[in-house]
């Protein structure tokens, strides 16, 4: 591999004069500019990325910390992330929490050590005082942590409204919701319309209360059989998607038929919905729009492009699945 003082050699310049051309760290005519890049590209020469960082004093990556991969949305959303920010010249640091607040600690503490540029964090685990302290760039997904750090989420209360909306148009009369409790996050939203709106309708809503950190197939199918008995006379059943699924497949090896028995509404509308038979009708986020606008906020703060707004609303919408 060619180095940048060989490139230097067959410019005809100075290796600053390279290094400032390359880097886009000082003036260099255009005449010599288009010299070196002649030279470069003959030579195959590649800049040293971390060199270059350093001296614009930053990294050039950006870290994502979520509660776990393993939960299709996250992936989803970290994907979306991940290809955003590559468009925009930044690597990705992704740090999977899976419920144990140290990991997402570390990671804050490489943001302080300077390894990272911001993070852009959908994770409950850690106090919102440990983000607080924080410097450099953060922007939170859902949750809020203080007027410092900008929040960035879907309407969750539009969601429980539209949910809501469904089951009545059903003609639902005894609804579980399956909810999980995290304070200052956004999705306590969803839940509290939902129910508000049924029961200002005469609907009785029954509450099954998982743990916010549990994201695994196997503990949402447990908490699907323990609604069904627990309440054996539901007709209604509204939860994130894994939850929905894992109700729909219950409710089916119980002979029930959905939706006449019982309606089954998810959120997210993540690629699982549409895998299952019927597909599930769900809340839909715009996960993409997400993802693009988490990133160019925290971009707007790292590369210090303008102010950015402490609160971003997104809107949702309906699938239509076959489910209520």
């Amino acid at each position: 591999m060619a180095s940048i003082r060989e490139v230097a050699q067959e410019a005809g310049v100075g290796v600053g004069t390279v290094s400032r051309a390359l880097n886009g760290s000082g003036y260099v005519s255009p005449e010599t500019r288009k010299k070196i890049e002649k030279a470069a590209k003959k030579l195959n020469y590649t800049p040293n990325e971390l060199a270059r960082n350093l001296y614009h004093n930053k990294t050039g990556i950006i870290g994502i910390i979520v509660p776990d991969l393993e939960h299709p949305f996250f992936s989803s959303l970290v994907k979306y992330i991940e290809m955003e920010l590559y468009e925009q010249g930044y690597k990705t640091m992704i740090c999977n929490t899976v419920g144990i607040s140290r990991r997402e600690q570390e990671y804050l503490d490489m943001l302080e050590r300077n390894m990272a540029d911001g993070i852009i964090t959908a994770s409950h685990g850690l106090e919102v005082s440990a983000y607080m302290k924080q410097a450099k760039p953060i922007v939170s997904i859902d949750r809020d942590l203080g007027p410092r750090i900008p929040l960035i989420g879907c309407d969750h209360g539009k969601g429980g409204e539209l949910a809501a909306g469904l089951m009545l148009r059903a003609n639902r009369k005894n609804v579980c919701l399956i909810s999980s409790v995290s304070p200052n996050v956004m999705a306590n939203d969803r839940c509290h319309t939902f129910q508000k709106k049924l029961e200002e309708h005469g609907v009785t809503v029954l509450q099954e209360i998982m743990e916010w950190n549990i994201f695994h197939w196997d503990a949402h199918y447990k908490i699907a059989e323990g609604v069904f008995q627990k309440y054996p006379g539901i007709d209604g059943i509204f939860g994130g998607d894994l939850a929905a699924i894992a109700c729909l497949n219950v409710a089916q090896k119980k002979g029930m038929h959905v939706p006449k028995d019982i309606s089954i509404i998810g959120f997210d509308a993540t690629t699982p919905t549409n895998m299952v038979y019927p597909p599930l009708t769900a809340i839909r986020q715009n996960v993409e729009l997400l993802a693009e606008i988490s990133v160019n906020t925290l971009l707007d703060m790292v590369e210090q492009r303008k102010n950015v707004p402490h609160r971003l609303i997104l809107d949702v919408d309906i699938q239509q699945g076959g489910t209520a």
